[in-house]
C-alpha cells in the first residue's frame, strides 16, 4: 500500500512539473503575442496609482467612521454645496473646448441614455421598487472617469506604442477627449443622477425642484457668463479659494464613501450588486463598442470612449444616494466592488481598444 502511495505521489509530481513546464511555455507565447510586459505595466499602474490610493482613502474614512461615528449627511452637504461646485467651475473654466470632439460627447451621452433604458428594463423584469431601480440606474449610467479615466489616458498615450521619435503626438487629443467625457459625465451625474435619486421618494416636480436647489448644476451657466463678460476670475481673490476646494473634492468624496461603508450592512451575496458591477465593467465597454461604430469614432477618440466606459461606477453616485436617502448601502457597495474588480477588467479592455482601434 505504501508503495502504491509513493508511485501515485511520484506520478502527481511528474504531472505537476509537466503542466508547469508547458504552462510557462505557452504563457510566454501568449504574453509575447499580446505584449505581456507592457500590459503588466498597465495592470501594475492601475493597481498602484489608482486602485490602492482610492481604497486607502476609503479605508481611512471607514476607520474614522467606526471610531467617531461621523455624520455622513454633513460630509455629503460639504461635498455638494462647496467642493463639487468648485471642482466643476474650475475645470470648466480652464478647459478649452475642442468642437471637433463633439462626436465624443454625443456618443458618451447616448451611452448614458442606453444604460438608463437598460436599468429601467432590468428593474421591471426583476420587480425592483422604484427607489431601487433608480439607484441601480445611477450605478450603471455613470463611470469614474475623473479619478481613474484621465490618469489612464495620460499613462497610455505617453508610452509605447504611441511614442513617435520620443514624442507623444496623440496625448493632447487623448486628454482633450477624456476631459470632454469627464465634463459631460459630471454635468449629467449632478443633474440627471440627482433627479433619479430624488424621484425615488418625491414626485417628478419635487425631484426637479430638489435638483435645482443643488449648486453644482449652476457651474456651467456661471462659466458661460464669465467668459461672455470677459470676467477674468483667475485674477481675483476668488480663484485661490476655488482651486483649494477643487483639489479637496476627490479626497472628501472617498473619505465620505468610507464613512458610509462603515455604517452599512454588507451583503456579500447580493446578486443585485454583482449584476450592476457586471453591467458597468463588462456591459459598459461592449455597449461603447456599438456606440463607437454608430457615431463613426476611430483611433484615439474610439480608444478613449471604450476606456471611459470600462472604468468603475462613479463615486458621486454613492454620495447622491446618501444625500437623497435612496438605497445608500447598495450604492456604496457597488462603487467599492466595481473599483476593486476593475483592476482586472480594465487591463483587458485597454488592450482590446488598442487592438481594434489602431491610431495609425
Amino acid at each position: 500500500m505504501w508503495r502504491r502511495v509513493q508511485e501515485k505521489a511520484a506520478g502527481l509530481v511528474y504531472t505537476i512539473k509537466y503542466i508547469c513546464k508547458e504552462g510557462i511555455k505557452y504563457s510566454d507565447y501568449i504574453l509575447a503575442r499580446i505584449g505581456g510586459m507592457e500590459n503588466m505595466a498597465v495592470f501594475l499602474y492601475i493597481l498602484s496609482y489608482n486602485i490602492i490610493p482610492i481604497c486607502l482613502l476609503i479605508l481611512l474614512g471607514f476607520l474614522l467612521g467606526k471610531r467617531f461615528r461621523l455624520d455622513v449627511f454633513t460630509l455629503s452637504k460639504l461635498n455638494f454645496y462647496l467642493f463639487t461646485p468648485a471642482f466643476l467651475f474650475v475645470n470648466l473654466y480652464n478647459t478649452s473646448f475642442h468642437w471637433d470632439l463633439l462626436q465624443v460627447v454625443f456618443c458618451g451621452f447616448s451611452l448614458i441614455l442606453v444604460n438608463a433604458l437598460l436599468g429601467e428594463v432590468i428593474g421591471r423584469y426583476r420587480n425592483y421598487e422604484r427607489s431601487f431601480t433608480n439607484a441601480f440606474k445611477n450605478s450603471i449610467m455613470f463611470s469614474n472617469v475623473g479619478n481613474i479615466g484621465l490618469a489612464l489616458a495620460t499613462l497610455i498615450f505617453s508610452g509605447e506604442p504611441f511614442l513617435v521619435d520620443g514624442k507623444t503626438p496623440y496625448l493632447d487629443t487623448a486628454v482633450a477627449a477624456q476631459i470632454m467625457v469627464l465634463i459631460m459625465q459630471n454635468i449629467c451625474v449632478n443633474t440627471w443622477g440627482f433627479f433619479n435619486a430624488g424621484q425615488a421618494r418625491l414626485s417628478g416636480r419635487q425631484a426637479v425642484l430638489q435638483m435645482l436647489r443643488m449648486p453644482p448644476i449652476y457651474a456651467l451657466p456661471l462659466v458661460v457668463l464669465c467668459r461672455a463678460g470677459n470676467f477674468a476670475v483667475e485674477q481675483t481673490f476668488l480663484w485661490p479659494a476655488l482651486s483649494y476646494l477643487r483639489d479637496g473634492m476627490v479626497p472628501l468624496i472617498l473619505i465620505t464613501l468610507g464613512v458610509q461603508l462603515s455604517q452599512s450592512v454588507f451583503h456579500f451575496a447580493s446578486g443585485d450588486v454583482y449584476l450592476a458591477v457586471a453591467i458597468r465593467l463588462v456591459g459598459g465597454p461592449l455597449l461603447a463598442m456599438a456606440g463607437i461604430a454608430l457615431w463613426g469614432l476611430s483611433g484615439v477618440a474610439a480608444q478613449i470612449m471604450l476606456i471611459a466606459n470600462a472604468v468603475p461606477t462613479a463615486v458621486n453616485t454613492a454620495l447622491i444616494a446618501v444625500e437623497c436617502r435612496n438605497c445608500p448601502e447598495f450604492a456604496a457597495q457597488t462603487v467599492m466592488v466595481s473599483t476593486l474588480l476593475s483592476v482586472l477588467t480594465l487591463t483587458f479592455f485597454i488592450f482590446l481598444a488598442r487592438l481594434i482601434y489602431p491610431v495609425a
